[in-house]
């Protein structure tokens, strides 16, 4: 098991960290898809939206591969990882396969460290 958590840790911080810097490096070309999909895409792009998001994605991305941080890289990606399935479930079914995968390695190490986000499922504080 401990093999398998250290796979999907650096998979995981490999593919955010990759697709992080895209914004700022456009290493890999991307064909804007037809549709709302191309339009989200766009705005997103001409308001510098994406720039952020790469960001955070370089940020959570470098501290899974430090192996530092986990916890906070988890909660980092959190939000990120729930948009990009919402946008690749709901707008643009291309590329939906490695969305799900990387949700899949996530969630592992969500469930792995689960022990440091006990204290946000407590239901009075006082």
């Amino acid at each position: 098991m401990k093999i398998a958590m250290l796979i999907a840790r650096i998979l995981l911080g490999l593919v955010f960290f990759v697709f992080g810097l895209n914004p700022f490096l456009n290493f890999i070309p991307a064909k804007l898809p037809p549709g709302l999909a191309g339009e989200f895409l766009t705005i997103l792009m001409q308001s510098h939206y994406v720039l952020f998001v790469g960001a955070i994605q370089v940020a959570g991305g470098a501290l899974l591969l430090a192996n530092r941080y986990v916890p906070l890289a988890l909660t980092l990606l959190g939000p990120v990882m729930v948009n990009i399935l919402l946008y690749h479930l709901l707008l643009s079914h291309a590329g939906a396969a490695l969305a799900i995968i990387v949700a899949i390695f996530w969630g592992m190490l969500a469930f792995r460290h689960r022990q440091y986000f006990s204290g946000l499922f407590v239901q009075r504080t006082s």
